[in-house]
């Protein structure tokens, strides 16, 4: 059984902000341009709302949970550890599920390498961070 109560939320908080951070540098200098691109939009068409970074956000923090009580309940621990499963996690489950999104919906495969790339990278990023900072 999956003890929530014993995971360390710190932790969590933690790895669920430098998700965002890793998406500040991701959808900014890195692939900001490429993204508009794959959107097919420029960026005075991109309208500030909160909306999308409060979704993010929790989206952010249920993946985090996730890891975080895949990790505890598996008995797994350190960096290397997080790593991989935060990797396993987003290629298995997010990468993989927004790829048929992708395939039905038609975004294109650009737009897809893009999105579901920061999201593995902050999945193993979050595993990093859970995996050095037990509960």
């Amino acid at each position: 059984m999956l003890d929530f109560a014993g995971l360390n939320w710190w932790a969590i908080l933690a790895a669920t902000a430098a998700a965002f951070v890793l998406g500040y540098v991701w959808y900014g200098p890195v692939f900001g341009k490429a993204w508009l691109a794959a959107l097919g939009k420029s960026e005075d068409e991109i309208q500030p709302s909160p909306t999308p970074f409060v979704v993010s956000f929790v989206a952010a923090l249920a993946t985090c949970i996730v890891v975080a009580a895949l990790m505890s309940g598996l008995g797994m621990g350190g960096a290397a550890d997080g790593a991989v499963l935060g990797l396993l996690t987003g290629i298995g489950f997010i990468a993989a599920s927004s790829a048929s999104d992708t395939a039905f919906c038609g975004w294109g495969w650009k737009l897809w390498a893009i999105q579901a790339g920061y999201r593995v990278a902050y999945s193993a990023v979050m595993g990093v961070i859970i995996g050095v900072w037990p509960a």
